[in-house]
C-alpha cells in the first residue's frame, strides 16, 4: 500500500496552533486576576481590610481580620475536530491547517467567553459573590460596611435601550462611577479608590455610542468631561438591550478570577492510530483545565438602562 505523504505532523501543527493562540487579541487578562490552581478545588479566602492609621496613644490595638471565602472548582474543557482519512488524502493539508487554527482561536478565547457569560448571569439565582449575594446585587454587605448595591438602573426616553443618547450615557457612566467610588470596606471605612482602570462592557449595540462618550472631547459643542475616563470593549455574548457594566482592572484582586490548573494542550491522533485503522478517522484536539470565577464585586457595577 502506498503511504500518503500529507505533511501532517504532530510538531508542526502543534506550532501552528501555538502560533495562532498566541496572536488572538482577547482581554480576560486586563479582566481577571489570574492564580496557578495546585488541586481540584481552591479554596480563595477573602480577608477584611487592615485597620486605617491611627494615633499610637496608649500603644498598638490589635484588631482581627473578618474572613470571608469559597471554594472554586476546576473544570476540564476540550475541543476536538474529526477529519476523514480521505479529506486528509485529497486535501493535502490545506483545509486541516485552517481548521486548526481555527480551534487555536476558539481555544484563545474561551475566557473571554466565560467572562461574558458570567457577565450576563449576575444576577441570576445561584451566581454568587464570596458574600453569598449574587455578584451584582442591592444587598451586598460586608462586616460594617452597610448595605451597598452595585445593580443600578437609570430610566431613558428612547424605547430602544440601546439608542441612548450621550447625554443619558455620560449620566449613567456618571452615576456608576460616583457608585464605585463610595464603597466601603468591612470596617464601614471608604475603599478609597480613584477612578482609574476603569473598562465599560457592552453589547455590540453599545459599543460606538460608548466609543464618543468616553474618548470624544467635545460632544454638542460643550466640553466632554468624561474624555479618556474608561475604555470600552464589546462582547457578542452580551445581548440585553440597556445593560452595561463597569469594571475596575487595576487592582490586584479584580471583577474575575481565573484559576488555572493544566494549560492548553494540542494533540491528534493520526496515521497508524486505532482510529485510522477502524474508521480513517483523524482527530485533532485541546483540552485543559481551569475556572473563570467572580471575584471583587465592588469593582463591577452593573447599569440597565430602562
Amino acid at each position: 500500500m502506498a503511504v500518503i505523504d500529507t505533511g501532517l505532523t504532530v510538531a508542526g501543527l502543534r506550532s501552528e496552533f501555538f502560533d495562532r493562540f498566541d496572536q488572538v487579541p482577547t482581554v480576560w487578562q486586563d479582566l481577571a486576576t489570574q492564580y496557578a490552581s495546585t488541586k481540584d478545588v481552591e479554596h480563595h479566602k477573602w480577608l477584611g481590610t487592615v485597620p486605617q492609621m491611627r494615633e499610637w496613644g496608649t500603644g498598638r490595638l490589635a484588631k482581627g481580620l473578618r474572613t470571608e471565602s469559597y471554594d472554586v472548582a476546576n473544570l476540564k474543557y476540550e475541543s476536538t475536530i474529526e477529519v476523514d482519512r480521505d479529506e486528509i488524502s485529497d486535501d493535502q493539508t490545506g483545509q486541516i491547517r485552517i481548521r486548526v487554527n481555527e480551534l487555536a482561536r476558539r481555544a484563545a478565547l474561551h475566557k473571554d467567553q466565560m467572562i461574558a457569560d458570567l457577565l450576563k448571569s449576575g444576577t441570576a439565582a445561584g451566581f454568587l459573590s464570596y458574600d453569598g449575594q449574587t455578584f451584582f446585587s442591592d444587598s451586598h454587605v460586608s462586616g460594617a460596611s452597610g448595605t451597598q448595591d452595585n445593580n443600578l438602573s437609570l430610566t431613558i426616553a428612547d424605547t430602544d435601550k440601546n439608542a441612548f443618547t450621550s447625554a443619558e450615557g455620560k449620566a449613567a457612566l456618571q452615576n456608576a462611577i460616583t457608585q464605585m467610588l463610595a464603597f466601603k470596606d468591612d470596617q464601614g471605612e471608604p475603599m478609597d479608590l480613584q477612578p482609574s482602570g476603569l473598562t465599560i462592557v457592552c453589547p455590540p449595540g453599545q459599543f460606538y455610542r460608548w466609543l464618543e462618550i468616553v474618548n470624544a472631547s467635545v460632544i454638542n459643542n460643550t466640553s466632554n468631561i468624561l474624555s479618556g475616563v474608561a475604555r470600552v470593549v464589546q462582547f457578542p455574548r452580551l445581548t440585553t438591550a440597556g445593560e452595561w457594566f463597569l469594571l475596575k482592572t487595576d487592582e490586584y484582586i479584580r471583577p474575575f478570577l481565573v484559576q488555572d490548573r493544566e494549560p492548553i494542550e494540542f494533540g491528534q491522533i493520526a496515521e497508524g492510530s486505532e482510529q485510522d485503522f477502524l474508521r480513517e478517522k483523524w482527530l485533532f484536539g485541546v483540552r485543559a483545565r481551569y475556572r473563570v470565577a467572580y471575584g471583587e464585586w465592588r469593582f463591577g457595577v452593573r447599569t440597565v438602562l430602562a
